[in-house]
């Protein structure tokens, strides 16, 4: 079985493997007035069937995460980093090709049929869905004055429409 996920990439601190945290006023000031925002990940393909992961490359964001969906259409090579470690994404006609680091002649490989891949984006897409829900809801409760700014920030940098309130104060998804 193939499972796409979307993943954040976070850096741990030598001696410290909890969540990092930064002050708040801090991480709001970057979220709400950079324009472009950067979540360092991206899309993790595994095979469960082989234990082969395909792991998001160093040039790679979870913002890129409809690039995949430009790459099913279109079939043009799709990178996601440089040495020392290069995933690439290839179409062969129906079968997506994702060579888990293009640099090495046996890396190992995950191949799927470009519909299967378009189902697997589908989820994504609902999983990313979700998370902006649950995180709208969360800053309506833990950041009652900016709540709005936070989830319009952050449906911007999962490129998704920010989720609506409901009348009970929680928020819903605006997908179908």
């Amino acid at each position: 079985m193939i499972v796409m996920q979307p993943v954040l990439e976070i850096y741990v601190p030598d001696g410290f493997d909890l969540w990092p945290a930064a002050a708040l006023d801090s991480f709001l000031h970057g979220l709400l007035t950079f324009d472009s925002l950067f979540a360092a990940g991206g899309l993790r393909v595994t095979d469960t069937s082989t234990g082969v992961a395909f792991l998001p490359g160093c040039c790679d964001g979870l913002e890129d995460w409809r690039d995949w969906h430009r790459f099913a259409d279109d079939g043009k090579l799709l990178g996601f980093g440089h040495e020392p470690m290069s995933p690439v994404a290839e179409r062969f006609g129906d079968t997506v090709r994702l060579t888990v680091d293009s640099e090495q002649s046996a890396s190992p490989v995950i191949e799927l049929p470009t519909a299967e891949l378009r189902n697997l984006l589908t989820g994504v897409e609902r999983d990313l869905g979700d998370f902006l829900t649950l995180a709208a809801d969360w800053a309506s409760r833990q950041l009652p004055g900016r709540s709005a700014p936070v989830t319009a920030a952050l449906a911007r940098a999962l490129d998704l429409p920010a989720p609506g309130p409901s009348p009970q104060g929680q928020y819903f998804s605006r997908r179908s």
